[in-house]
């Protein structure tokens, strides 16, 4: 009997939500000039906008991680999914700096426990052998939405201005919900589309099956692994954000571009994550069987991180606009190599408890993020220049590359159950 292929359908919904995710995630940056102009907006009440998402987004990512271990991927992705649709299509009713920023402070809530319920997708429906490649699949997805958004806002706003906008993007959002929660089933097994034999190929691959049990908080806090993965991903993610909110204004302001040009040229940061997170990923599966799972899942970060900082400093002095977008591009795609091997090391190290570590480390990567829109416009503000605010984010890619030695994907979860596996049937 061959194989039936769910796996590739939950694997499809996963990539699809994640690409949705950043494109309603993205459109505020390219945006961002016409509501500034129209709601009169300053550079620091702007970076506020920004980063009212991103703290709500962080503090709710374990929260939501436990949810999605504790109830399914299904529960907690289906709400959250629904959740952040509503609010992108909120956004574009905003009167003020005030509702604009409650707005997108009830999106960034809503929208956390994406990607630690991605995680637990993949422990319970992919072979482990597989995670690295996979999420660096879903990471390009990410990023690759977040790219395709920039032009396509730009083509709207000029049809539809930018509350027009939202409400199309919102609309997206709920349609993948409805498709979802029809299709997808937590455990294979209880899904009409898996055979035998596509149970035995999960089972032969080491894909999880128990159900939620008890977190080790205490273990999850002395953990050298999780408190390497929390503080690399505060310089990795920093960095991340300035490509998805500043940077359109970045090269309207700075480097002189129109709004078209714009459009195409704040995308490349995006692809060049795209191609980063899925080389990274690939890079670590391919060398795990040759150098051992430490070496292979920490060298894209360890090499990758240093260069992204020589790249952005490079960007920041360099006088040519066009080598400026170039090298923000390539700094981007260098600093994503190390995203993929850290997702599955979260996995790796939490086994049942996958989401949960995802979400801490997730938690810390955007308070990162939500610091990066802040000290961009404070810095804007008080050295009416881009230089020293772009340089922060090459320290923080250093700092975050310094974090990389202390990872080991060998040092699991303390005290965490036995995990259980998949067994076939019959």
């Amino acid at each position: 009997m061959r194989p039936t292929h769910a796996r590739y359908g939950a694997l499809a919904f996963t990539l699809a939500m994640i690409a949705i995710a950043y494109l309603d995630r993205v459109c505020i940056s390219t945006a961002a000039p016409s509501i500034q102009s129209e709601l009169g907006l300053s550079d620091r009440e702007m970076s506020l906008v920004f980063s009212a998402f991103t703290f709500a987004y962080a503090i709710f990512e374990v929260p939501s991680g436990w949810l999605a271990d504790r109830f399914g991927a299904r529960v907690a992705l289906s709400r959250i999914v629904l959740w952040w649709s509503v609010m992108t299509a909120a956004t574009g009713v905003a009167g003020g700096f005030g509702s604009l920023v409650a707005v997108r402070f009830l999106f960034g809530i809503g929208e956390a426990g994406a990607f630690p319920s991605s995680a637990r997708i993949f422990a319970r429906w992919m072979p482990a052998r597989l995670h690295g490649r996979l999420f660096g699949v879903l990471l390009a997805a990410a990023a690759l939405g977040g790219a395709l958004t920039q032009p396509i806002v730009v083509a709207l706003l000029g049809r539809l201005g930018w509350r027009g906008s939202f409400a199309v993007f919102g609309v997206v959002g709920v349609v993948w919900t409805v498709a979802f929660w029809r299709w997808f089933r937590d455990d294979p097994h209880e899904h009409a589309g898996v055979n035998a034999a596509e149970l035995e190929l999960l089972a032969a691959g080491g894909a999880l099956r128990q159900s939620h049990a008890a977190v080790p908080w205490a273990g999850l806090a002395r953990n050298r692994t999780v408190l390497g993965l929390c503080g690399m991903y505060v310089g990795a993610i920093y960095g991340w954000y300035f490509y998805l909110t500043w940077l359109p204004t970045y090269l309207l302001r700075a480097r002189g571009f129109d709004l078209s040009q714009v459009g195409w040229l704040a995308a490349l940061p995006l692809l060049g994550i795209a191609i980063g997170v899925l080389a990274g990923g690939v890079v670590s599966d391919f060398l795990r069987p040759r150098l051992g799972a430490r070496t292979a899942m920490r060298l894209p970060g360890l090499l990758g991180l240093p260069l992204a900082a020589a790249a952005v400093a490079g960007a920041a002095t360099v006088e040519s606009p066009v080598a400026c977008a170039l090298l923000l591009a390539c700094a981007a795609g260098l600093a994503g190599a190390g995203i993929a091997p850290a997702w599955a090391i979260c996995v790796e190290i939490g086994g049942v408890h996958s989401a949960v570590v995802g979400g801490a480390m997730n938690t810390f990567g955007n308070l990162g993020g939500a610091l990066c829109p802040v000290v961009m416009g404070w810095g804007l503000e008080r050295f009416h220049s881009w230089t020293p605010p772009l340089l922060t984010i090459s320290a923080l890619y250093l700092a975050a590359a310094l974090c990389w030695l202390v990872i080991d994907p060998a040092r699991k979860l303390e005290r965490a159950p036995a995990l259980a596996v998949f067994e076939p049937a019959g």
